[in-house]
Order: C-alpha cells, then sequence, then structure tokens
C-alpha cells in the first residue's frame, strides 16, 4: 500500500464529518437564516455532491484533477453564497460560511493529489473568497485563512516527502533484490566452474606439455571469471588478479586435494534447490554423511535433524565449502571434527580442525582482494537463510567455523531462474 493512502481514507472521512457539521449548524439556525431555503438548496447540492463523489477521494487514481476543481467550485460557490441567505449581522459576528470547515477538505485534496504547490493556489483560490464573502480583511478572518493556508502547505510538503522516500525505498529494495541474485548466482558459480578452472591449471602445470598450456589459459580465464564476479560485490584493489590462489583463505578448490585425505567429491555434495530433494522436509545429517571418512569426524544426534530442503541444502553446502578450505590450507594429515546440534530454536554445525588457523585480519583481506569463498559460499548462504557464520581461530591452534540456521529458516528470499 502506498504511503499516501492513509491519508486518503483519512480525507475521506474527513468530508462526511465536516458535511455533518455544516448540516448541523444549518438546521441549528434554520430561523436565523434571511433566506433559509436558499441556503437549504445549497446544503441539499452539498450533500448530494458528497455523497455522489465518496469514492473520488479514496485513492490518488480515482481523484482527478477535474473532480478537485469541481470540489473547490462547490467549496467557494458556498462561501459566495453565505452573504446572500444569511443576515449581516451574522456575518459581522463571525458566523460560519455554509459549507463551514468542509471547505478544507477541498484544498486538502489538492495538497495530497498535487503537493505543496497545488495546496497553496487551492488555499488562495479560498482565502480569496472569504475575504470577499466577509467585505474586508478582518482579524479572526486572517488568522482562521493564514492558518488554513500554512496547513494546507504544510500536508502538501509532507506527502512530496513522503513520496520521494517511498520511491527511494523502492530503488532500494530493487538494489538489494539485484545483488542477492547477483550473490547467489557467484555463489554458483565459485563452487563449480572456478573450482573446476583452478583443477585445470594445477594439473596441467603438473603434467607439463601441452597440458600446461591449457592450465595456463585455465588459470587466465579463472582470474578474468573471478574479476567479473567480484565486481559490484567488493572493490578489488590493483593487482589482485595477481595474487596466487593458493594463499585465498577460502577460495582454492577441494579438487586439488589428493584421493586418500577427502571424504567427498569437491564442491557443495547436496544441490541447494528445493525441487532437488522434494521441497518438503529433510533430514540434515543424511546430507552430511558423505563428508564423514578417515580425516573427517561426524557428530551427529539419534534423531533427525529436520529442516527445510532448501535451508538443508544450502547448509550442507556451507559446511563443505568449509571442509574445502580445511583440506587445502591445513595440510593433508589435518584432521577435521564435524558437530551436529539440534536446538529448539536453531541448528548449529561446527566445524574444526587442528591445522595451523588463520592469520588475523586474513579472511577480511581475501575479501577485499576479490576472494569470495568465505564472503558468498558459507557467510552468503547463511545470511539468505537467516542465519550466521562465526570464525574462531589463532596461529598454531586451528580454526573453529559455527554455522547456524534458524529452526524456522525463511530460505532464499529469491527464487531461483
Amino acid at each position: 500500500m502506498s504511503v499516501e493512502q492513509p491519508l486518503w481514507q483519512a480525507l475521506t472521512a474527513y468530508r462526511v464529518l465536516t458535511l455533518l457539521y455544516a448540516l448541523s449548524l444549518y438546521v441549528y439556525a434554520f430561523g436565523d437564516y434571511h433566506h433559509p431555503l436558499g441556503a437549504g438548496a445549497y446544503m441539499a447540492v452539498l450533500t448530494v455532491w458528497t455523497a455522489l463523489t465518496f469514492r473520488m477521494v479514496s485513492s490518488a487514481e480515482r481523484c482527478t484533477r477535474r473532480f478537485l476543481v469541481g470540489d473547490l467550485s462547490i467549496a467557494v460557490t458556498g462561501i459566495l453564497l453565505t452573504p446572500l441567505v444569511d443576515t449581516h449581522d451574522r456575518i459581522a459576528d463571525g458566523t460560519p460560511t455554509l459549507p463551514s470547515i468542509w471547505t478544507a477538505g477541498a484544498v486538502l485534496g489538492f495538497a495530497i493529489k498535487g503537493g505543496w504547490r497545488w495546496a497553496a493556489w487551492a488555499s488562495t483560490v479560498v482565502c480569496a473568497a472569504n475575504i470577499v464573502e466577509r467585505g474586508g480583511f478582518a482579524q479572526d478572518v486572517v488568522h482562521m485563512l493564514m492558518l488554513v493556508w500554512v496547513a494546507s502547505v504544510a500536508i502538501g510538503y509532507v506527502v512530496e516527502v513522503a513520496r520521494a522516500s517511498e520511491r527511494t525505498l523502492a530503488r532500494a529494495l530493487r538494489i538489494e533484490a539485484a545483488t542477492r541474485e547477483r550473490e547467489r548466482l557467484a555463489r554458483d558459480i565459485h563452487d563449480s566452474v572456478l573450482q573446476v578452472l583452478a583443477m585445470v591449471q594445477r594439473r596441467g602445470a603438473a603434467i607439463g606439455g601441452e597440458a600446461a598450456e591449457l592450465g595456463r589459459m585455465a588459470g587466465e580465464q579463472e582470474i578474468a571469471l573471478r574479476t567479473l564476479v567480484s565486481s559490484g560485490l567488493v572493490t578489488p584493489p590493483r593487482g589482485a588478479a595477481d595474487v596466487d590462489a593458493r594463499t585465498d583463505i577460502p577460495d582454492t578448490p577441494a579438487a586439488t586435494a589428493t584421493p586418500a585425505t577427502t571424504a567427498a567429491p569437491p564442491g557443495p555434495l547436496v544441490p541447494a534447490d528445493p525441487e532437488e530433494t522434494g521441497g518438503g522436509p529433510c533430514d540434515l545429517r543424511a546430507l552430511l554423511a558423505p563428508h564423514a571418512g578417515s580425516r573427517v569426524t561426524l557428530s551427529e544426534p539419534g534423531a533427525p535433524v529436520v529442516l527445510p530442503a532448501g535451508a538443508a541444502g544450502e547448509l550442507a553446502a556451507a559446511v563443505g565449502a568449509a571442509l574445502d578450505n580445511v583440506r587445502i590450507h591445513a595440510g593433508d594429515d589435518a584432521h577435521a571434527w564435524i558437530l551436529v546440534e539440534d536446538e529448539p530454536d536453531a541448528v548449529m554445525v561446527t566445524v574444526r580442525d587442528d591445522g595451523p588457523g588463520i592469520p588475523e585480519g586474513r579472511l577480511a583481506d581475501a575479501e577485499a582482494e576479490g576472494r569470495l569463498g568465505v564472503a558468498l559460499s558459507i557467510r552468503g548462504r547463511l545470511r539468505d537463510l537467516g542465519g550466521s557464520a562465526e570464525w574462531i581461530s589463532a596461529p598454531g591452534q586451528g580454526t573453529e567455523v559455527e554455522l547456524m540456521v534458524p529452526r524456522a529458516a525463511p530460505g532464499p528470499r529469491l527464487p531461483r531462474p
């Protein structure tokens, strides 16, 4: 709903209430009018007009400029008709005009529809009509008219600010949606294409000959693709493309590890797409079981750890990315432990290793250099699930990654194309 819609609803109620007030004033002073039937005829027209145009002020689409001009004309006509049907003494004593405060509704319609400029124009017309009706600038008339003019202009300005804020918010939401979709695609690329290119580069260099040339070309493509993926997500410094992939904490693929130390193939073991797992609840233990091996110990509850399929797949993929980092950066002899904790309001998965640890500030430096393994494959996945990822590490004391997903995880915010 538009931010200005409540104003239209309030204006609709205001017109009805002020009409009842004007009719009450007319009935109360019926015998004091110089021409009561003439005043009654105008009140009948005002009543019919308000009833017929009730829906016209319910929204900005229905409230047209033609209607606003007609509404203001009805109000001004009532003001100018007052000296013809009322007595001079009553007018001099400050008796309200025939439409009374109903007139303000016509001015407010201009303010909400067109902003403060329209409001200033409409209130000026009403002020001029009141001055003609009173026959001069009486003090009470000036005070009342200034109040109407200032109030209508202020409301019109507030409406313009609200519209600008609404446009800014809508633009920010579009940018956020586009950014999240870009991050999702970057995660997919990181977990597949980049790892394959890095594997081809290393294997080609190891084999030599024509394979070495192929590996060199794969390495160039990997750098180009990393730069493309990171553009718009981070701002890589100059020379970041020349950083050796072997020094990257989050990104070097698991495909380069020796088969004896890997309990699962490289990359995410379970697709994060809910359709591929049936879309219903899923036991997280079944998705993490393939990681267990001679150098990976999996500790899990005895009962199923049930999560929505999308949330379980994303969490398992984040665990796989964390294990990839262990295999590459902790060494072939490193041991890893996976601990699954099923809490009432969240599922916690802890990945710990006995490697050399991560130097302080290395993760932030890797992200600044365009290495987005941690930022996208782990943190990005869990952020989209409403969860979090925390690293606890010290040089020489191993690394511990705590992954948390809320029990009522909403899943990825953007649908897959």
